[in-house]
């Protein structure tokens, strides 16, 4: 069975509240509960019935829910690091231009209204990157492409904080990004 990784170490984040990270904490925690005990009642589930079809459907939605916030909370520290030079920085001034170029596009994709997560995904066969929008927890994946950095853009990630200044979330995000964690995720 999964447990709740301990995120805590993002406890005085600035651009982030105690609050609005715990709340955030607890939420996460709620999806690994709800994946396990899916997990459990899939395993004497009637095949073919309704309820089966429901749990297998809800499923998507609970595991993903749970690993997005993993690489959420992964790909954040508490102070930042920055984006050294190597691979991903390489790739992304390539297909971008700059870091800056690709930060920009980034930032608008994080913007864009609706509740989701926006990802820089990695696509190993063609070695190239996206940022993609992830509408709900299961809908929107690029299949197959690995997240390299993940950034939470449902209400619950800024609102107590920011209300609905999601931009001044995002500046905030990047002020806190793991840039190692990011680039270890890449190889």
């Amino acid at each position: 069975m999964y447990e709740a990784k301990d995120f805590s170490h993002l406890l005085g984040t600035p651009g982030f509240s105690d609050a609005l990270l715990n709340n955030h904490f607890t939420l996460y925690q709620g999806y690994v509960v709800n994946t396990n005990k899916l997990i459990e009642e899939l395993k004497t589930a009637t095949l073919g019935t309704s309820e089966y079809s429901e749990m297998r459907r809800r499923f998507g939605w609970e595991w993903n829910g749970m690993r997005l916030h993993e690489l959420y909370f992964g790909n954040m520290k508490n102070g930042g690091a920055l984006l050294e030079e190597g691979e991903l920085k390489k790739v992304i001034e390539y297909l971008w231009g700059s870091v800056e170029g690709w930060a920009k596009d980034f930032k608008t994709t994080g913007a864009m209204r609706g509740i989701g997560w926006a990802i820089l995904a990695y696509d190993k066969e063609k070695k190239l990157l996206f940022n993609t929008w992830i509408n709900e927890h299961d809908v929107g994946h690029l299949a197959g492409a690995v997240p390299l950095l993940v950034m939470d853009v449902f209400e619950h990630a800024f609102m107590l904080d920011y209300g609905l200044r999601r931009a001044e979330y995002i500046e905030a995000f990047f002020k806190a990004i793991d840039w190692g964690e990011v680039s270890r995720r890449l190889t």
